[in-house]
């Protein structure tokens, strides 16, 4: 099963919590073992897995992945979103997560995100279910 999510950012870096559509849509596939893609069709945006319970976390790794990767670095790409193309390359463009019983594992404190690095703009995010 593949399923397409739309995503919508407002920011130029962001990071958008997808589990529960993730979620979601594992119910409703009926899927009760096997595993889930999450990509991102882009190159300057990204899929991470990490920390939902506390929002200070997104910010931490916005303000680092921007300390070490500078939008004014001075690189020669003419559209001027470098920065985002490597942020993009550095964090992934998928992640996959085992489903068991009909429901993610996940750890406690997980949650999936879709990483914006140039935006605001209109995405998608591509979910395929693989049963087994």
């Amino acid at each position: 099963m593949i399923k397409e999510l739309s995503v919508r950012t407002t920011n130029r870096t962001q990071f958008i919590n997808i589990t529960s559509e993730v979620v979601s849509f594992v119910r409703s596939s009926g899927i009760k073992n096997g595993f889930i893609v999450i990509y991102a069709p882009h190159t300057t945006a990204s899929i991470t897995i990490n920390e939902n319970a506390d929002p200070s976390v997104k910010k931490d790794i916005d303000n680092f992945l921007n300390k070490i990767i500078p939008i004014d670095f001075g690189f020669t790409h003419y559209e001027g979103n470098s920065d985002a193309h490597i942020k993009s390359s550095l964090v992934g463009a998928s992640e996959t997560v085992i489903i068991e019983n009909g429901h993610l594992l996940l750890g406690r404190w997980q949650g999936i995100y879709f990483c914006e690095f140039d935006g605001p703009r209109s995405r998608r995010a591509i979910l395929k279910i693989f049963s087994g």
